[in-house]
């Protein structure tokens, strides 16, 4: 069984509960208008989200552009009238506190650090929320740093965003780098194109109906362990 040294951990639904995060700091922000929330609109707009997201891994829209558009077409959708900038920012704020942990995200970041390996994170998000997040989380202790897009200019599943993410890791080999995420097209599509092993970190048993193919897959954290010993 093939081991690492190096592991690249993207971080919404991977080792945070973005979801639940999600729908927390929504609505928060939204009874806080004066609005009546309900599943159904949470679902709403997570979906209009999750589209922009998707369009920002091809490079078609800017983080600024979803942090708008998201609830411009929400409001839109709903036939309501809100500030969608305003908005946004209340959002925002509490979106990064959501330190809610996919459960098995501490043991296993214990596991990997106790045997003298190194985790990064990568990921696409937002950077006040991620950086915000991760100082408050109970596994900051074991992250050796966290690669944000929107910091580097290039987002996954560019090649790019990767060769920036290597070049500030010493000493990397990257026959011994797993890169671990849920999402097939930002950190599969972009293990593959950098070169690297990936996991897809598939929690609720997806059936991958998509080209990509990751090395390996699996539907707990904590099968990881056989990677790292």
């Amino acid at each position: 069984m093939k081991s690492y040294d190096v592991f690249l951990f993207d971080a919404d639904g991977t080792l945070f509960d973005f979801a639940l995060a999600e729908a927390t700091a929504f609505r928060t922000v939204y009874e806080g208008y004066g609005l009546k929330c309900s599943e159904k609109i949470i679902t709403l707009y997570s979906k209009i989200n999750d589209n922009l997201w998707k369009t920002f891994e091809t490079g078609s829209i800017t983080i600024e552009g979803i942090k708008t558009q998201r609830f411009i077409r929400l409001f839109d959708e709903l036939g309501i009238k809100c500030d969608a900038f305003d908005f946004n920012d209340k959002y925002v704020i509490e979106l990064a506190k959501g330190v809610f942990l996919i459960d098995g995200a501490k043991e296993i970041c214990e596991k990997i650090t106790s045997l003298n390996k190194t985790i990064y994170i990568v990921t696409n998000g937002i950077t006040q929320v991620q950086k915000t997040r991760l100082s408050k989380s109970l596994i900051k202790d074991y992250i050796s740093d966290c690669f944000i897009s929107e910091q580097i200019g290039f987002q996954k599943p560019d090649k790019r965003y990767f060769e920036f993410v290597f070049s500030q890791i010493p000493q990397i080999s990257k026959d011994r780098v797993l890169l671990v995420g849920d999402s097939l097209t930002a950190d599969i599509a972009g293990g593959i194109n950098a070169g690297i092993d990936t996991c897809w970190f598939n929690k609720n048993k997806f059936e991958n109906q998509t080209s990509v193919k990751p090395t390996y897959e699996i539907h707990r954290l904590s099968e990881l362990e056989q990677y790292i010993d």
